[in-house]
């Protein structure tokens, strides 16, 4: 609701509901932007309404919520978050080629890509990713796979897999009965476990991901090189604009700020393994995340740029 709480008894049965809500509008449309529209237009709706009227206030909330969300959907009118790669590694100079400890071949400055809406968490034991399952855990690595799914499936995964809510109340939202909707939530789950990669694919990108951070730490050229596909992409994203290293023996050579990095913790970044390191005071200075394709790193992004990071919802020091 943009920062916009409502006052009175109507309004504080509503905030018991709203967190729920933007979960619900965020996983079936993929934008906090678009959640929020949808709650407040829920809101709206509630306060049109004899809210004494309403026996579960709860299931009402939601289905209202489903119903705006999957008219955004078919409607097209959604704004979707943008992936990774478009945020963090937008077009850069062909061929710039630099130091990663002395910069000195800026693209553009100011780019005013949004980084708000990357996914962050933090690796631990067991690994977010071995404990990936259908339900809550699902975050914005999921929402790609999401975005394959039509907009009435998607609306039945979400609200039946993620948030428990019944057929019968989903089938209602989308004029379906519920054994209708049963069928269309199991077909939508099928496609979500297809396209989810294995943990034990997971887990080797990890060990790529680990193999080329101890030799950028100790310094193992040879090493950096067997794990470096050999036209590996380095995009490191700075206070001072955008730097692309290209290929194996240039990303090998330049592999310091990866090495100086490898001391933070690892994370999952979208899905992407990935390592971030904080200051002494909690102050985070660098993101690292990784494309890893048979066994060998493909793409390493980069963001070094303070002011960028602070705009990031990112997990604190551990």
């Amino acid at each position: 609701m943009s920062g916009t709480h409502p006052a009175g008894p109507i309004a504080e049965a509503f905030e018991e509901h709203r967190a729920r809500l933007t979960a619900v509008a965020y996983r079936v449309l993929g934008s906090h932007a678009d959640a929020d529209d949808a709650v407040q237009e829920a809101w709206l709706r509630l306060s049109r309404q004899d809210a004494g009227a309403i026996d579960n206030l709860g299931g009402w909330l939601t289905t209202v919520v489903g119903r705006i969300s999957l008219d955004l959907l078919r409607s097209g009118r959604t704004r979707r978050t943008v992936p990774l790669d478009d945020r963090l590694t937008a077009p850069a100079r062909q061929g710039a080629v630099i130091d990663l400890a002395n910069p000195t071949n800026p693209t553009d400055p100011t780019d005013p890509t949004d980084l708000a809406d990357l996914a962050v968490t933090i690796d631990r034991n067991p690994a977010p990713e071995d404990l990936v399952a259908l339900g809550e855990s699902i975050g914005l690595a999921l929402l790609t796979v999401l975005d394959s799914l039509r907009p009435d499936e998607r609306l039945a995964f979400v609200l039946h897999d993620v948030f428990a809510v019944p057929h019968g109340e989903t089938g209602a939202i989308l004029g379906k009965s519920a054994d209708a909707t049963k069928m269309l939530t199991s077909r939508a789950r099928r496609k979500v476990r297809a396209a989810q990669h294995p943990a034990s694919a997971r887990r080797r990108q990890r060990e790529v991901v680990q193999a080329f951070l101890a030799a950028a730490r100790d310094g193992r050229f040879e090493q950096l090189l067997q794990v470096l596909h050999p036209e590996v992409k380095f995009t490191v994203h700075s206070p001072n604009g955008r730097f692309v290293t290209l290929g194996a023996t240039e990303v090998a050579t330049r592999a310091r700020v990866a090495g100086s990095a490898a001391r933070g913790h690892t994370v999952t970044v979208n899905g992407r393994p990935g390592v971030i390191s904080w200051s002494e005071d909690g102050t985070p200075l660098s993101l690292l995340a990784f494309t890893v394709a048979d066994g060998r790193i493909t793409g390493i992004t980069a963001l070094i740029d303070p002011a960028r990071l602070a705009l990031m919802d990112l997990p604190r020091p551990v």
